[in-house]
């Protein structure tokens, strides 16, 4: 195995199959809330009632107890690969119901499902809440951040490990996270003969049957570097929010930008009638409109065939366009087949 100076890590790009993180998700109830739960809302009454019975209590039939104090809530985490009974992991738990905060409230003891339904995890713990809010009687409110949700560090523990194919089969995968031809291609080939390249994100590599061996040899492809190559030119814009990134690889083909503006400006005026003195007439206010139309000099940028990122960024800067103007332009460049690269609106 070689490895290329100045380049990227193996581990940096790709990531061996079978070895990734699993969803878990439980549903739990959180108490000790200052006013702010969920009420009287019934999933939460019945999810009471039931820790309740656990231990031993069981509420009076016809009654419905006051729960502005606790509030049901869903239960988020992720299950590293490879993690085992009685590690600890951090838990997101976020308002179901109605309720207006979580600040000071306690999870109760909660299981944590995977998707095969299966109890991977138990959490339970104190919340930290970044956000809160407050409101008056007058329906005024003010609230920061988002103070119906929160996290507990450290808040699960880990009940039950999830098997790994890593030890399976005869051959080890490497799944690129970016797919692309050519860097699978410079892997297996920095690799060795023992990797082939499947497709653009899958490097086969035949690994040896014991456990030991088959960590030592991923441990070395991890730590190998490999060139990787320029990544496809691409364009990506949001439309939400008018953040345009333009990649260093897209080019313009020869082409000609004109941008400019129109404002159509109308104002409403009231002016008096007043009729002559010996006229039989009275005095009326009469509407007036003023309607203005402002055009301003047109400006044109001219491309030269292949040019680069700061070419482009230069001339559009020069027009003084907004973002969403910019949107328009890269939009125009790419129906009228000048603009070479992938453009992605997100």
């Amino acid at each position: 195995m070689s490895a290329p100076a100045h380049a990227d890590r193996i581990k940096d790009i790709a990531t061996f199959g079978g070895v990734r993180a699993n969803a878990l998700t439980g549903y739990g109830i959180v108490v000790g809330l200052t006013g702010t739960g969920d009420d009287n809302l019934d999933y939460t009454v019945q999810s009471m009632r039931s820790a309740a019975q656990r231990f031993g209590v069981t509420l009076p039939p016809g009654i419905a107890p006051g729960l502005k104090n606790a509030a049901a809530v869903i239960v988020t985490a992720e299950l590293p690969a490879f993690a085992k009974p009685g590690q600890r992991l951090d838990v997101t738990v976020s308002a179901l119901g109605k309720a207006k905060s979580l600040r000071g409230g306690t999870l109760l003891l909660s299981p944590l499902l995977g998707a095969d339904g299966e109890a991977y995890a138990l959490a339970q713990g104190n919340l930290s809440v970044g956000g809160f809010g407050a409101e008056g009687r007058d329906g005024s409110k003010l609230v920061v951040n988002t103070p119906s949700s929160g996290r507990i560090p450290g808040g699960a523990s880990v009940e039950r490990a999830v098997p790994s194919p890593f030890a399976d089969g005869d051959a080890l995968t490497l799944d690129l996270r970016e797919p692309d031809f050519t860097t699978a291609q410079s892997i297996a080939r920095t690799i060795g003969p023992a990797a082939q390249a499947v497709d653009a994100t899958t490097v086969r590599i035949a690994a040896p049957p014991g456990l030991r061996e088959r960590i030592a040899l991923a441990a070395r492809i991890e730590t190998l570097d490999i060139a990787v190559d320029a990544p496809p030119a691409r364009v990506v814009v949001n439309a939400r929010t008018g953040t345009v990134v333009i990649g260093a690889g897209v080019r313009v083909l020869p082409t000609a930008i004109a941008h400019g503006s129109l404002t159509v400006r109308v104002t409403e005026m009231l002016s008096a009638s007043q009729p002559n003195p010996e006229a039989a007439g009275r005095t009326v206010v009469v509407p007036r409109l003023d309607v203005a139309v402002e055009a301003p000099p047109a400006r044109a940028a001219l491309f030269a065939p292949g040019v680069a990122l700061a070419d482009i960024v230069r001339a559009i800067n020069a027009l003084g366009v907004a973002p969403g103007d910019l949107v328009a332009i890269l939009e125009a460049l790419k129906a009228a087949g000048a603009l070479r690269a992938e453009l992605v609106v997100i």
